[in-house]
């Protein structure tokens, strides 16, 4: 069964409220789904794992797949800096430095893909 998509209309609405400050927990799932999606939009594939804990994770990127196990490329941070990444306010190389983003593998660099287009 297919992933239930996120409305254009209702992600950003989401991404608004996040960026109002204090969002509540399901707005700012919203929003991290919704950013999560538009990656998968963007930059189909199996080769790379996008985690932000405990909101969703989506594989991106084309390549080899992986299928047993912790995928050699994978990418984890938490909500508030995936939006931030996503939408342009921080950059990736900044964010990679700061340790809030763990990144592991050969293709888990997004830098090429942020920022999206919500």
């Amino acid at each position: 069964m297919p992933a239930r998509r996120i409305d254009i209309a209702a992600g950003r609405d989401a991404l608004a409220v996040v960026a109002a400050g204090d969002a509540a927990r399901p707005v700012t799932a919203t929003a991290v789904r919704y950013l999560l999606q538009l990656l998968d939009e963007k930059a189909p594939g199996n080769s790379v794992e996008v985690r932000v804990p405990p909101f969703g994770a989506v594989q991106v990127v084309q390549g080899p797949r992986h299928t047993r196990g912790t995928p050699p490329n994978v990418v984890e941070m938490d909500a508030a800096t995936w939006i931030a990444l996503a939408t342009g306010a921080e950059q990736w190389s900044d964010a990679v430095a700061a340790g809030r983003v763990t990144a592991s593998g050969t293709r888990a660099d997004l830098s090429d893909l942020l920022p999206l287009r919500p």
